[in-house]
């Protein structure tokens, strides 16, 4: 059970009402940490319209976005923030065997050298905030500028979002199943 309430629609700021209702118009579902982050209405917001952003507004190739967020959320031991991104990451066309090969990924030959050096540059960026001249360089030598600062964004986002999750102990939403 999350350590705070998951408010019902009735019990946030108009604002949010109206930003949730805007996700259900478009067949969206409004999940659990968006709930959550209603508790504080203005940094909730801004939190969900980064995440949008991240999702459907980057530059970042979705195959490449998705390795790295799973990764974080392997990292970060995060059962919801790995639910919730393994359909996404099997859209964007990793496989079912690169997925369940991540927490492994240095001893695996289904990634690529361009994933490897994401994977690389995720673990370092999410363990131990800086990276290494060759990580960089390795990420680098394929991403432009613009999706270097996007993929380090990324990693720092769902970095914070799995800390949020883990430490408010959120649960999936009720039809959701652990993928872990």
């Amino acid at each position: 059970m999350a350590r705070v309430s998951i408010p019902s629609r009735d019990q946030v700021s108009d604002e949010l009402k109206d930003y949730f209702q805007k996700i259900e118009r478009r067949g969206g579902r409004v999940l659990n940490i968006s709930k959550v982050m209603a508790h504080c209405p203005k940094v909730g917001r801004d939190f969900m319209r980064l995440g949008n952003a991240i999702l459907s507004k980057g530059r970042l190739p979705a195959q490449i976005r998705e390795l790295a967020i799973l990764r974080v959320g392997d990292l970060a031991e995060a059962t919801y923030e790995w639910t919730q991104h393994v359909p996404i990451g099997l859209e964007s066309g990793l496989t079912e065997q690169q997925i369940k090969a991540l927490h492994q990924w240095k001893d695996s030959p289904l990634f690529s050298d361009r994933e490897r050096a994401v994977l690389r540059y995720t673990d370092e960026v999410a363990q131990n905030i800086r990276v290494s001249e060759e990580t960089f360089k390795a990420v680098r030598d394929f991403l432009t500028e613009e999706q270097v600062v996007e993929l380090t964004t990324t990693i720092g986002y769902y970095g914070m979002v799995s800390r949020i999750l883990e430490a408010l102990e959120i649960e999936l939403e009720e039809n959701k199943v652990p993928l872990r």
